[in-house]
């Protein structure tokens, strides 16, 4: 497997983790709908979190729109929907994004909360 598919996974766990941590309650991982893929659907309280885990190996972000693109944005919206759908949920969904970087062998995880309302 390709390195960065690796750091992809290490990432994510390490979002699992922060997650956990902070008294959410992982429901999905890797949840897919038709051509969209939720990294992490969390909840805490009423609130699920639909989480897009990028993973950099830099800190350097221009723009959040530079994250996640807006096709991309709709395919979650959707799966999110959907989800909540299948499963019958009464909940407020919130859109987050957890961003990874690796400098000298070391992580720093940022934790950004309804995410699509900073573009």
């Amino acid at each position: 497997m390709a390195d960065h598919n690796e750091f992809g996974k290490v990432g994510e766990q390490l979002a699992v983790d922060f997650l956990i941590k902070n008294n959410y309650k992982i429901k999905h991982r890797n949840y897919r709908y038709l051509k969209a893929e939720i990294d992490i659907i969390a909840q805490k309280g009423n609130i699920l979190a639909i989480v897009e885990v990028k993973s950099r190996s830099t800190n350097f972000i221009d723009d959040l729109n530079d994250l996640i693109p807006a096709k991309k944005i709709k395919l979650l919206v959707s799966a999110a929907d959907h989800y909540v759908v299948e499963k019958k949920l009464d909940v407020e969904v919130r859109f987050d994004i957890i961003t990874i970087f690796k400098q000298n062998g070391t992580f720093k995880l940022d934790h950004i909360e309804d995410a699509f309302y900073h573009f």
